[in-house]
Formats: C-alpha cells, sequence, structure tokens
C-alpha cells in the first residue's frame, strides 16, 4: 500500500506553513514534502518533524526567483557557481532536516551546453553527498515552458550516464500523463530508478483521484512493482484540504 506524504506548499494552506506539520499528522499522514524550505529556520523544521513523528520525504534545490522565471540552475550554463551554492544551501537544511531525497532542478535551459552542464553539476551533486538521495523530475512544458527534462527516457538515460548510486527517478504522475502518458507502462519500466513518486489530477492539478487518470490504478501498480518509497501529494485542493481527503480515507489506515 503507497506511503503518502502531504505537500505543505499546497495542501493545509488555510493556515501558517510551520502548523501544517501537526495539520497534516492530525489526518493521518507520516510523511512530509514540500517546495522549499529556505524562508524558513531548519531547526524549527527538524523540531516539527520530530514532534509530529514525520519523515521528510523531499525538497528541492533552490529555484531562484520565480517571478523572473528561474526555475532552478543545474543546466543553465555560466550559472555553476550559484548551482553549487544551492546544493550547499540544500545539504545544510538536510543535515538537520534528513530529506529521504533532495530533488534537483534543472532550470530554463535547452542544447548541448545546457545538458553538459546538467550531467557536471549533477555528478558533483552526487559527489559531494554520497550519502544524500537526490532525484531529478521530468516536468511538463506546459506549466513549467523551456525546462530542461521533460520526459521520463531521458531522465533514464541521464541517471545511467552518471551512474552515481543515489542519483535517482522522480516520477511525477501528472508531469509524465500531460507529456506521455502510458502510465502503467512507465511506471512498471522506470520501477528500478524510481525514488520518489507524486500524484495529481489532470488537467487541474486537483486531488488524485478526479480528472482523467484512474488513480486506484495506478496506486496499485506501483505496488505491484514493490514500490515502497513516498508518493508526493503535490497537489491542490479544489474546496480546501480536509474537504478533499476522501480520497484518503482507504489509505490512512495503512500509513
Amino acid at each position: 500500500m503507497p506511503r503518502f506524504a502531504a505537500n505543505l506548499s499546497m495542501m493545509f494552506n488555510e493556515m501558517p506553513f510551520m502548523q501544517r506539520f501537526e495539520a497534516a499528522t492530525k489526518a493521518g499522514f507520516k510523511g512530509v514534502e514540500y517546495l522549499f524550505p529556505y524562508e524558513e529556520d531548519a531547526g524549527e523544521i527538524a523540531v516539527a518533524l520530530k514532534d509530529n513523528g514525520l519523515t521528510q520525504a523531499l525538497y528541492n534545490t533552490n529555484a531562484g526567483d520565480f517571478a523572473a522565471g528561474e526555475r532552478g540552475f543545474a543546466a543553465v550554463p555560466g550559472a555553476q557557481d550559484r548551482f553549487s551554492r544551492d546544493i550547499d544551501q540544500a545539504l545544510d537544511y538536510a543535515a538537520k532536516i534528513a530529506p529521504v531525497n533532495i530533488h534537483i532542478m534543472s532550470g530554463i535551459a535547452k542544447g548541448p551546453a545546457a545538458r553538459a552542464t546538467f550531467l557536471e553539476n549533477l555528478s558533483d551533486a552526487c559527489a559531494r553527498a554520497p550519502g544524500q538521495g537526490f532525484v531529478i523530475e521530468p516536468i511538463n512544458h506546459r506549466d513549467m515552458p523551456g525546462y530542461h527534462l521533460d520526459n521520463q527516457e531521458d531522465a533514464r538515460g541521464i541517471i545511467a550516464e552518471i551512474g552515481a548510486p543515489n542519483l535517482s527517478l522522480q516520477l511525477d504522475l501528472y508531469h509524465c500523463q500531460i507529456m506521455q502518458g502510458d502510465l502503467t507502462e512507465r511506471i512498471r519500466a522506470l520501477a528500478p530508478i524510481t525514488a520518489h513518486v507524486q500524484v495529481a489530477s489532470v488537467p487541474t492539478r486537483n486531488e488524485p483521484h478526479t480528472g482523467e487518470v484512474n488513480f486506484a490504478h495506478t496506486m496499485q501498480t506501483l505496488d505491484e512493482t514493490g514500490y515502497t518509497g513516498w508518493v508526493g501529494c503535490e497537489y491542490r485542493p479544489a474546496n480546501g484540504t480536509l474537504a478533499g481527503l476522501d480520497w484518503f480515507e482507504q489509505y490512512r489506515a495503512s500509513q
């Protein structure tokens, strides 16, 4: 049975960020993820995790200035120093809050120079912290135009080329459905390299049991592959977080 991590950047937005840890626990979640922790104190987050018996499943490297169009720097030529600082920052937080995985954001960049930069930066990050899990995530071009990594097969090739035991795939079924579809076969084919999964409805990115994807079937397929990692609930509640958690009832007791 899948283990679900509440995404505290999108869920429980009815309250301040630091109160969302307790709210997630009360709702039945045992793990959490979020986009970025860097506006909060790492020590305070560590206390919130411990007090609520939560596992930190995932967070991202710093994306930069969203309003200015920045979406990370791992594949951006000329931004290697910025990327290095972002990895340092992510690892500083990891020392206190112990994430299972850190998602390395590639950024908006295309072409051979971007690919070479991405490979170099990924190799450096994995070597710098061999005990830390890192993941890369293909993101769809409707939500994030020009994002360097946009399909699963490309991610699989990169992971194979890097060859680092601590680099894996973040399989976001929302992005995958928009860009490629064929989720059942992709879940099965990518199982050996998948270390984190995320879910949301398509096309509206609301509760995962709504929309065009058969959510129950995809979760059953994950189980059949033997997946034991976290499933991040990276969706926007349509009418409030608690009001939309009916999908979670059948999974709550197994968390």
